[in-house]
C-alpha cells in the first residue's frame, strides 16, 4: 500500500468522480483508476462501485476512509517534522557545562530557545569539573560543552565566552585576608585544599604550575570533590584554595574572602577563561543556531 494510492482513493470518496479526483490530483484519469485498481488487489475487496453514471463507495470502502486519513495525516506530520529540523525549527541539543559562571549564560541560551524556537528542546547537565564534560562531546553524548580546557582534541573547535582570572580563597581571619592583591609567592608555603588533580581539575593544575613556578612543593592537606566543598574547607580554616574569580564574585559565604592573584603570577600560567565547544563536523541547524547566539554574548568579562 502507498502514499500515492491512499490519497487517490480519498480523492475519489471525497468527489465519487473519477474525472473530478484526477483534476484535484493533477494527473491523467487513466494512471488514477489504475492506482486505485491496484489498492484493491492488495486489499482484496472493491473500495467503488461503478457504472457508467455513478461511483458509490462500498463498505469496504467506507471502512478505509478513516484509516487513510489517519495515515495522509502521519506522513505529512512526518514530513513536517524532517522540514522542520533541516530548517532549525525543531530538535534536541545537548548542553553539558561546568562551573557556576555558566549557570547564567546556560539560562540565557534557554530562555532565548524557549521563547523563540519553542520546537527545539535543550537538555542540560553539568559537571563539577570540564574534562568529563569534554569527553562526553568527543563521545557524541553532547552537543555543546562550557568549560575550561588547555587542549582540544581532534575534531573539537572552541570559542571563548567568558574572560576569567584567578583568586586566592582564604578564610577571614587570615592575615591576607585584608589585601586587595597578593603574589602567589605570599601564601605558597601554606596548606591548601583542592580538587582532585586525577579528575581534570584546571584550578588545582594552576596551583601546582604556580608551585613549581616558584620552587614549591605545594602542601594540598585535603582533596575535596567539589568547589563547595573545597570554600567549606576554606570557611573552617582547613587551608586557603586557588579559585576562580567568577566563583568568589558568586559565592556568599561570610567566613571565606577572595583576594585576586597579581598579575605577574597569572602570566606565569595558562588562562582560566569560559569556553564554548563543538564538535567540528556539527551539521545540526539547531545546533548551529544554539551556537550562534553564544557566540553573540562571548568574550565578555565577568563583571568584577
Amino acid at each position: 500500500m502507498e502514499v500515492r494510492q491512499l490519497e487517490a482513493f480519498i480523492a475519489v470518496a471525497e468527489h465519487l468522480h473519477f474525472g473530478r479526483a484526477a483534476e484535484r490530483l493533477f494527473m491523467a484519469q487513466a494512471p488514477l483508476s489504475r492506482a486505485i485498481s491496484g489498492l484493491e488487489s492488495e486489499l482484496g475487496a472493491r473500495l467503488f462501485e461503478r457504472s457508467t453514471r455513478t461511483v458509490a463507495l462500498t463498505d469496504a470502502g467506507r471502512a478505509l476512509v478513516e484509516p487513510a486519513h489517519a495515515v495522509l495525516a502521519a506522513v505529512e506530520r512526518a514530513a513536517d517534522a524532517v522540514t522542520a529540523v533541516v530548517k532549525g525549527e525543531a530538535g534536541v541539543i545537548h548542553v553539558e557545562f561546568t562551573g557556576v559562571a555558566a549557570h547564567p549564560i546556560v539560562a540565557a541560551l534557554a530562555r532565548r530557545m524557549r521563547a523563540e524556537h519553542p520546537g527545539i528542546r535543550l537538555e542540560l547537565s553539568s559537571q563539577s569539573i570540564s574534562r568529563p564534560v569534554m569527553n562526553n562531546l568527543v563521545q557524541g553524548s553532547t552537543d555543546i560543552a562550557l568549560g575550561r580546557w588547555d587542549q582540544l582534541p581532534p575534531g573539537v573547535s572552541a570559542r571563548v565566552l567568558l574572560l576569567d582570572s584567578l583568586v586566592v580563597a582564604l578564610p577571614r581571619t587570615h592575615r591576607l585576608a585584608g589585601a586587595g592583591t597578593i603574589s602567589f609567592g605570599d601564601v605558597a608555603h601554606e596548606p591548601f585544599v583542592s580538587l582532585p588533580y586525577a579528575a581534570g581539575s584546571i584550578t588545582t593544575d594552576r596551583l601546582w604550575r604556580l608551585g613549581y613556578a616558584y620552587n614549591t612543593v605545594i602542601d594540598n592537606v585535603q582533596f575535596a570533590p567539589d568547589t563547595q566543598s573545597c570554600i567549606a574547607l576554606v570557611s573552617a580554616d582547613v587551608g586557603c584554595h586557588l579559585a576562580l574569580a567568577s566563583l568568589g564574585r558568586r559565592t556568599d559565604n561570610p567566613d571565606v574572602v577572595f583576594v585576586r592573584l597579581a598579575s605577574d603570577d597569572a602570566e606565569r600560567v595558562p588562562d582560566v577563561h569560559l569556553r564554548v565547544a563543538w564538535r567540528t563536523t556539527q551539521s545540526s541547524p539547531a545546533v548551529r543556531m544554539a551556537l550562534e547566539f553564544l557566540s553573540r554574548h562571548g568574550m565578555s568579562a565577568d563583571p568584577p
